[in-house]
């Protein structure tokens, strides 16, 4: 089986089952190579709001057992063992117990990876070592023997950029990573990471005290072939507009800067940066889009064929804060007056698609849209809240 981002044919897996890994089949293959490969494999289309109800199960259950320090992820959490559970065999046995009640109570076709070990980093590791069902222990005194043949790229924190920056400074294997100082790991990745990273890597529980506050909302979406030309596309970006406002107000932001941007079919893409007085007014937003969209369809025509087909389209708010702008001298009473009744507004049609369901209230151009989770998806370190399917 393979998940898709949206259902048809020309869209690629961004998850593969692991008979279908067994096949070469794997994230990024198209359905189209898929099904040559495998004739009766089954796709489906991604749900995410699915996934979040079950994600809530696993970490209900996971929390009966032990306290879940951490959600690193849609399926993935950090727990602390006390002092009764720290030794090998009773560490052992908490995660046996976690792997049955997982089985138990949210189902039997679940399987969990296990990783028990001195630091987040080693744990994690140790639970990427046996997957689907695994069970792995890594006690300093394994190390670096239990690691030692493991690839720079499938330890976490080491992606391509930092793989060059390690292969420049010498260090091509695990050993002599482990073998790096805390203040070469700084030099090396250019930041506190890097030395964060040395002394997880050698058994130290070093974590930021805080999560990093929300620094931008925002959604892309790849365009299915009804709406590659300009005005679908415009569509689909004015929803993407209006989702990313409606979770602004959710989380009572108010986002002082918007970027919006286009992938051509035919390659390359434009974007759009614009500064504005801090706000939550969903029409704000909007009249930023109108403002680009005819810039860019002519800049397309002008320099390629005559016709415009788009890709993918972007939009994110940023310049985040979560108070009203300050009284400004260059604007109006009036005009501030203007938009705080027109985001009430906008507040009002969010509480009515809460309690009677989504497009209740909708603008004409959104009118029965469905574009299959717009908006809303499960990010590799964030787990959407089940309140923002329905904003």
């Amino acid at each position: 089986m393979i998940v898709t981002p949206l259902e048809s044919e020309h869209s690629g897996a961004i998850a593969a089952s692991y008979e279908a890994k067994a096949l070469g089949i794997s994230r990024g293959t198209s359905v189209i190579e898929a099904r040559r490969i495998c004739p009766d494999i089954a796709v489906r289309p991604a749900r995410h709001d699915r996934y979040v109800r079950v994600h809530g199960l696993l970490m209900e259950e996971i929390g009966r057992h032990i306290p879940v320090a951490q959600v690193c992820s849609i399926d993935e959490c950090l727990c602390a063992l006390d002092l009764t559970e720290a030794d090998h065999e009773a560490a052992r046995a908490k995660a046996r117990a976690i792997k049955r009640g997982i089985a138990c109570n949210v189902g039997t076709s679940l399987k969990a990876s296990i990783g028990l070990s001195t630091s987040p980093l080693l744990a994690k590791l140790a639970s990427e070592l046996v997957k689907p069902d695994g069970l792995t222990l890594i006690d300093n005194a394994m190390l670096p023997g239990a690691l030692a043949d493991l690839p720079l790229r499938a330890i976490p924190g080491i992606g391509e950029g930092v793989e060059t920056r390690l292969m420049r400074a010498g260090v091509h294997d695990f050993l002599s990573l482990w073998r790096l100082e805390p203040k070469q790991a700084r030099a090396i990745w250019g930041s506190v990471e890097g030395e964060r990273f040395c002394y997880g890597l050698h058994g130290y529980d070093i974590r930021r005290a805080e999560p990093a506050a929300k620094r931008m909302i925002g959604h892309s979406r790849v365009l299915s072939g009804e709406y590659r030309e300009p005005g679908g596309a415009r569509i689909v970006a004015r929803a993407l507009v209006l989702k990313a406002a409606s979770r602004l107000r959710y989380y009572d932001l108010h986002a002082g800067a918007m970027h919006l941007s286009a992938k051509l079919a035919s390659g390359g893409a434009l974007a759009h940066e614009a500064v504005f007085r801090a706000t939550q007014n969903s029409w704000r937003f909007l009249r930023e889009l109108d403002a680009f969209w005819p810039q860019m369809i002519a800049h397309i025509r002008q320099h390629g064929d005559g016709r415009a087909r788009l890709k993918t389209v972007s939009c994110y708010l940023h310049d985040l804060r979560p108070e009203p702008p300050p009284l400004d001298l260059f604007v109006s009473p009036e005009q501030d007056a203007c938009d705080a009744r027109q985001a009430r507004l906008w507040r009002t049609i969010d509480d009515l698609n809460r309690r009677y369901g989504k497009q209740t209230v909708a603008l004409s151009s959104q009118d029965g849209l469905d574009l299959n989770y717009l908006g809303v998806k499960i990010a590799f370190s964030r787990v959407p809240e089940a309140a923002e399917f329905e904003c």
